[in-house]
């Protein structure tokens, strides 16, 4: 998934750097094309501002590596801009070319619509927008035809506004989505807190209860200390559990699986008829936590439910568990997948489950694989054989 994004970004970068490039050339074009102004006190001025209109798209291309300078980046483009245009009026040599500078203007005019905050866009579009409109129509007069590049210039800008503004609502489309996933696995967690919590105070309340049958009857004082330390114990397990869930909720469909359930009837649930299942046998009776337990379900839940959305046409749906060096390892295959937009299989929901496998000590991977297939695969840290999920975090 990172692949493919990376991949899409870089595509875009080498469109960038060819249109740039070719702007470029369109200057070089126009000042071969454009007599210069022989004499006039501003030729100096005019050779070095030449250089700037190549600068200037560097700039543009610099708003990639300064996301956050967006506003910065275009002020200074507009000001050498304006400079550019200023002395070529003033010494009237109109040969300074304004292509890469509209270009790259119109550039920065997008990313300012697209990143800066509404008043700040709203400030910096506009200026972006005149100092392109005015170098072809003030560098060069009303009497050349290269003066209609203004016209062009106008329509680019308002092309580039509109641009910004789409990637904005986009974006804040893409961030509000995010966020109804991050609420919606908030409160499955706030459910399962519930069960969790309630487990562990039960024992303290059975364990003090015999505590106090303990004390009536006289009972040993080694008989006290034991029944002690165990609601001591108890009670830091409770705390541990629901500070662990507290920080999994933070700010702000399926039934999980009950207390106790064994390793395999969790797969097979949460996989139904969905796909083939392969649990290894020495795991297949395995009881595991309510965390786990409830973990594993919505990873085989949430893959399988990818799988129905972006290869309705697979034939091949395997899940399996079994265990790798000190890791249980929980996979689900496919194939089908189509060849194009790989970077749209999982969505939002690999990322809860990212969250989930972390705050578990754990960690899940999802990637395209050869022969038109699909893998995602969780690892959970497993400790000795006789306890195997020691290696959790304290208090899950």
């Amino acid at each position: 998934m990172r692949g493919a994004g990376a991949g899409v970004r870089r595509g875009m970068l080498g469109t960038e750097l060819a249109v740039l490039a070719a702007a470029i050339v369109a200057d070089a074009v126009l000042v071969l094309r454009t007599p210069g102004g022989g004499g006039s006190w501003a030729a100096p001025l005019t050779g070095v501002l030449a250089s700037t209109g190549t600068a200037i798209p560097v700039l543009a291309v610099l708003r990639r590596r300064f996301p956050r300078h967006v506003g910065v980046l275009g002020s200074v483009v507009a000001a050498l801009s304006a400079i550019g245009t200023a002395v070529s009026i003033a010494g009237d040599t109109r040969s300074q070319p304004p292509v890469a500078e509209i270009v790259a203007a119109g550039i920065l005019t997008a990313s300012a619509g697209r990143k800066l905050e509404p008043k700040y866009a709203a400030a910096l579009a506009p200026v972006l927008g005149a100092v392109m409109i005015a170098a072809p129509l003030l560098r060069y007069g009303s009497g050349e035809p290269a003066t209609l590049l203004a016209v062009a210039a106008a329509a680019y800008w308002g092309a580039c506004v509109g641009v910004g503004l789409i990637l904005r609502a986009a974006d804040g489309r893409q961030r509000d989505a995010l966020d109804r996933v991050r609420a919606h696995e908030r409160l499955q967690l706030a459910r399962e807190l519930h069960d969790l919590v309630s487990h562990h105070v039960s024992g303290i309340v059975v364990r003090v209860q015999a505590a106090r049958a303990i004390t009536e009857a006289n009972a040993d004082v080694g008989g006290h200390a034991a029944v002690y330390r165990e609601i001591e114990g108890a009670g830091g397990a409770a705390l541990a559990a629901a500070r662990r869930l507290v920080e999994m909720l933070r700010d702000t469909e399926d039934v999980p699986p009950h207390s106790g359930a064994v390793l395999g009837d969790v797969v097979r649930a949460a996989a139904g008829s969905a796909a083939r299942v392969d649990v290894a046998e020495e795991l297949d009776q395995l009881p595991v936590p309510s965390p786990v337990a409830t973990t594993v379900h919505r990873v085989v839940t949430e893959a399988l439910t990818n799988v129905r959305r972006h290869a309705p046409g697979a034939t091949d749906v395997a899940v399996s568990v079994r265990v790798e060096a000190d890791e249980l390892v929980l996979e689900v295959r496919n194939d089908g997948v189509p060849a194009a937009s790989p970077s749209a299989r999982g969505g939002f929901g690999i990322t809860g489950m990212t969250e989930r496998l972390a705050m578990l000590g754990g960690r899940l991977t999802a990637g395209r694989e050869a022969g038109a297939r699909w893998r995602v695969v969780a690892r959970f840290p497993l400790g000795g054989e006789d306890s195997p999920f020691d290696a959790l975090p304290r208090g899950i």
